[in-house]
């Protein structure tokens, strides 16, 4: 974190991310990718996160965390399994090398669905402000220095990958600020319910 946050006496800080995850057998098939990156290009893979689909990163009071945990139920109940499809090697220049998803749009939609509802909620105060996905994406390696991603690109922007799989739910994993290993605070599955969510003043007000 780039600010440091003002401590409430009584309450710990935690760090927050929520995500969808693929099968077992397609988790094991990245992590296989990642390692040989890893191994090729001289980088650290983070052992105590599995690959997986990011929609958000934020940084909250555990008092808040209750509250967060009902709306994100909500946008679930309210929401449909989406199919993902992964397609090759995508990079953000300079520093990521990524798997590409192919099925980009209703994971947006699920992004915008929670930001709609959520946002306030996922921010202690105007300096730390949740981080939302813009571009779906598996991470292979990132924070890559300039040689580790002109050679990893020039090798990967031609190599060929395929995966595919059906997000039912997505979870919330959570870390005290500062600690490394997460764990779930929250799964939410995808019903597909008719539901109006719509955020009540009360429900924003801290």
């Amino acid at each position: 974190m780039k600010n440091s946050i003002q401590a409430i006496p009584g309450y710990r800080m935690y760090e927050y991310s929520l995500l969808l995850n693929p099968h077992e057998e397609l988790r094991n098939k990245i992590m296989h990718v990642k390692e040989q990156f890893a191994e090729k290009y001289k980088t650290n893979i983070p052992l105590h996160l599995k690959p997986n689909l990011t929609l958000v990163n934020f940084v909250q009071y555990e008092m808040m965390e209750e509250r967060i945990v009902q709306r994100l139920k909500a946008v679930a109940m309210g929401f449909h399994p989406i199919k993902i499809e992964l397609k090759d090697f995508g990079s953000f220049p300079s520093h990521t090398i990524f798997i590409n998803v192919v099925s980009k749009l209703p994971i947006q939609d699920l992004v915008k669905q929670v930001r709609t509802e959520t946002q306030r909620l996922m921010k202690p105060d105007n300096d730390h402000k949740p981080w939302f996905m813009p571009e779906p994406h598996i991470t292979i390696a990132r924070k890559l220095q300039p040689w580790q991603y002109e050679k990893g690109w020039l090798e990967y922007r031609h190599r060929h990958f395929t995966g595919r799989f059906i997000a039912d739910a997505m979870l919330l994993l959570k870390r005290p600020a500062g600690e490394l290993q997460y764990r779930v605070a929250g799964r939410f599955e995808f019903q597909n319910l008719l539901l109006q969510t719509t955020s009540t003043k009360q429900g924003e007000l801290f």
